[in-house]
């Protein structure tokens, strides 16, 4: 391969988002004079945990369940959205507008979808908000994996599942760049706050190799203001693995409910 490889994949829709995202990682490589190898073929975690790893983003859950120790963070982004903001995020739980339900708990017995098994903002916070509603280890009738956020929204939708948990910044975008695909849903309620997705690179970077990757993103966000508007992302703010703990201390304090489980 020529290059290192750098892949932005967890915002990839809609259009809008895909394209800004391009356009800043080939900023970022530009100022970092680094060509760009081919990861086609690759699947996530054998782009996570590549040597020739440049840039990615992960999700938090899996930082600490499947990658720890394997990827060095490099940082993690600052978005001013609704329900995200100053490095933390949060997941909002949809229903149907339609849905006589208004409560939380008046969901118990009903069909979850959750987007992936080691999602922190689909799975993980879901788990922990459900955790002192749930009785007997069980809050739901069913629990289905969609495979992304948008699919889960879909089958609420089409009412195909009852309630699904979506990263607040997924719905921010959809909500603002593709407005049918949030039509006739409603927010009954949103989890524990958690650290944006963060940026990694290969461990054989180096903590300088890290922090010039940082620097360069976020020069490229100031060079390219439109895009940092598109992206509703205003910096790369420092991070480590440690600030991740705490979707770890979400997975405990649902264990010790007896909801280990998301079922």
């Amino acid at each position: 391969m020529s290059g290192r490889y750098a892949e932005l994949a967890m915002y990839v829709a809609p259009q809008q988002v895909s394209q800004a995202n391009e356009q800043w990682l080939t900023r970022i490589l530009e100022l970092l004079q680094q060509p760009r190898g081919d990861a086609r073929g690759l699947d996530s975690l054998a782009l996570w945990r590549s040597a020739h790893l440049l840039l990615s983003q992960t999700c938090g859950y899996p930082l600490l369940t499947q990658l720890r120790g394997q990827v060095q963070v490099i940082g993690r982004p600052q978005y001013e959205w609704p329900d995200s903001s100053g490095g933390e995020h949060c997941s909002v739980i949809v229903s149907r507008d339609a849905d006589p339900r208004r409560d939380l708990g008046a969901f118990a017995g009903s069909r979850g979808v959750i987007n992936d098994l080691h999602s922190n903002s689909g799975m993980n916070l879901l788990r922990h908000r459900l955790a002192p509603l749930q009785r007997g280890g069980r809050f739901f009738a069913s629990v289905a994996v969609s495979g992304a956020h948008r699919q889960s929204l879909r089958w609420v939708r089409e009412g195909w599942a009852d309630l699904a948990a979506i990263d607040s910044v997924t719905f921010a975008y959809l909500a603002r760049y593709a407005p049918a695909e949030v039509a006739g849903l409603r927010v009954v309620a949103r989890t524990a706050s958690s650290p944006t997705l963060p940026y990694i690179t290969a461990l054989n970077a180096g903590p300088d190799g890290a922090e010039r990757i940082r620097q360069a993103m976020n020069t490229a966000l100031l060079q390219l203001p439109e895009i940092a508007a598109t992206l509703g992302l205003r910096a790369v703010l420092p991070a480590s693995e440690a600030d991740y703990l705490k979707v770890l201390d979400y997975r405990q304090e649902a264990t010790e409910f007896g909801y280990g489980v998301l079922q």
